[in-house]
């Protein structure tokens, strides 16, 4: 490969908050638009910002998370520019004073871990949204001052699968810490592109491009795959790459032009003259510190440690909190050592049932419920296929294994007694298989235990049957 990515990570996240970050207004999303709007978020003449003390301390805490330094003194700017969608022409953010920065985020990558460095972490408030209709533009100024963190990586990303780990890893971080519920079709977390390139082996930068409009993680991942190829081949050419900011097209699949690229002279930032400076106390960050729970690395740790599970499994079980938190009650649950059964059901079929209903594993059955379940397939009296299948139905009827065993007649077959008669038939009529077994083909006995099966709609137990048939043949 002739050229080597630079990626930079500017991650907007909405704080968790009732009300908006300067004023009273409410934050939930949905409402009529323009209906959660007051003069502060507005911008009139005369009004005044007063700071959410919760946003504040979210902000401290997500930093504190990310292993950055928090500021003892942090102010407010204004970040000025016009667009319909600011009703003050400004933005109320922070610049040379951030609440904390030098942090680090370690994120697997591909099996390695690669520390990739947090250079900011601050508070600010979101713009309004504008509505686009075939001949006008409509604004909705119901998000304007949401509390808004932004937190910006250095350009230490070097290929789109790590700019999709980093904010896999940031995102569960955040779901963790409980300061935002990170859904990225409501808006509440997005993520914007710094991307450039350079000839492998050399240091300085390129000209960058920022990528805008991506909607998801795999989104995000598609757009830098364009963009870097887009850049490559321009270069090639021996054409000049020009800073902008892009839009990611997600019919086309492609970046276009938005608008040049500012700088932050353009924006012309100026302390903000309504809100004071803060002063944040070695105490209070201490404080904020020991509220932060059990991040996902320390999970996963203590799930290998304290349960048994092999890494892999783990990880999956510990990416979203409901789902770790779901699957901590159902180890605990099952009061056997070894655990394995319980992180298959857990990332197999459950996992299974979760995305084809959009859901996290949490929403779908009480831990109890699944523990009984597979009691059932443990004791080999329904079989692991036949437990997919109640399961399924546990989650559409609420009703119990149990119930749903018994009602359908699912229970397998074990008795050996009652598996005679059908091993004797299937003897009989595949006699040619019987004669295949016997002069060494082994296929022949998974074939005959196949038309025990047909004959038991499926019911017999097939490691007995196997058992069964093989000791008969053998002694025959």
């Amino acid at each position: 490969m002739k050229y080597e990515a630079v990626i930079g990570l500017e991650v907007h996240v909405h704080l968790k908050t009732k009300t908006k970050a300067f004023c009273g207004c409410s934050t939930e999303f949905g409402n009529d638009p323009n209906t959660q709007v007051c003069p502060v978020c507005l911008g009139f003449p005369g009004s005044l910002p007063v700071l959410n003390k919760l946003a504040f301390d979210y902000a401290i805490k997500v930093g504190l998370a990310l292993n950055c330094k928090v500021s003892n003194f942090t102010k407010f700017d204004r970040k000025n520019y016009f667009y319909p969608d600011l009703p003050k022409n400004y933005q109320i953010s922070q610049y040379d004073l951030p609440i904390s920065n030098q942090g680090f985020l370690d994120t697997e990558i591909e099996g390695k871990i690669k520390r990739i460095g947090i250079t900011r972490v601050h508070l600010e408030e979101d713009a309004g949204k504008l509505i686009h209709k075939d001949n006008a533009s409509l604004v909705d100024y119901n998000r304007a001052g949401v509390p808004l963190l932004e937190i910006v990586s250095e350009p230490e990303i070097n290929s789109p699968l790590e700019a999709h780990e980093y904010l896999t890893s940031l995102k569960s971080i955040l779901e963790y810490l409980e300061v935002s519920d990170c859904d990225m079709e409501k808006g509440s977390l997005r993520c914007d592109a710094n991307v450039s390139i350079r000839e492998l082996g050399t240091k300085a930068l390129g000209t960058k491009t920022e990528l805008k409009n991506m909607n998801s993680f795999k989104g995000v991942k598609e757009a830098l795959e364009y963009e870097i190829q887009r850049q490559s081949e321009l270069l090639d050419r021996g054409e000049k790459i020009i800073q902008e900011t892009r839009l990611w097209n997600t019919k086309l699949m492609q970046s276009e032009t938005m608008r040049t690229k500012e700088g932050a002279q353009d924006y012309r930032y100026f302390p903000e003259p309504d809100l004071p400076p803060f002063l944040i106390s070695n105490e209070k960050i201490e404080s904020i510190k020991r509220s932060i729970p059990e991040l996902p690395a320390e999970k996963l740790l203590r799930f290998i440690k304290d349960y048994g599970l092999l890494e892999y499994d783990a990880k999956i079980l510990t990416l979203s909190k409901k789902n770790a938190d779901y699957a901590e009650k159902c180890l605990n649950a099952y009061k056997k050592e070894n655990k394995k059964m319980v992180a298959n059901f857990l990332i197999g079929p459950m996992l299974q049932e979760a995305n084809a209903r959009n859901l996290e594993i949490a929403g779908l059955l009480e831990p109890d419920k699944l523990i009984e379940l597979i009691g059932f397939a443990e004791s080999e009296q329904i079989s692991n296929l036949t437990a997919k299948a109640v399961l399924t139905e546990m989650i559409d009827t609420k009703k119990s294994a149990a119930l749903i065993i018994k009602e359908k007649g699912l229970m397998q077959i074990s008795d050996s007694s009652l598996l005679d008669e059908k091993i004797n038939e299937a003897i009989k009529e595949n006699p040619k298989s019987v004669q295949d077994f016997k002069s060494g083909k082994s296929n022949a006995l998974m074939f005959l235990v196949g038309q025990i099966m047909k004959k038991t709609a499926g019911k017999a137990n097939p490691k007995i049957v196997q058992d069964l048939l093989k000791r008969r043949l053998e002694n025959e």
